[in-house]
């Protein structure tokens, strides 16, 4: 399954880099990627497992950057 999410207040690039490399060592994702410039996160992941990755994503996302909040579109 393949999700489209919105991130807002991403400070840097490299944090953006960090959270995408994060993002692709949970388990259940597939393929993860973070447009940087667009504040877009992308993310092809087990549907059954959709809901726990999810939080596992936000929980990556705020260790990295704890004022990024995450949307889904």
């Amino acid at each position: 399954m393949k999700k489209k999410f919105t991130l807002s207040e991403i400070d840097c690039a490299n944090c953006a880099a960090k959270m995408e490399d994060g993002i692709n060592k949970i388990d259940g994702v597939e393929e993860a990627s973070i447009n940087f410039m667009a504040q877009k996160l992308t993310v092809e992941c087990d549907e059954e497992r959709y809901d726990e990755i999810v939080e596992q994503i936000k929980m990556v996302i705020k260790k990295i950057e704890p004022k990024c909040e995450i949307t889904a579109k």
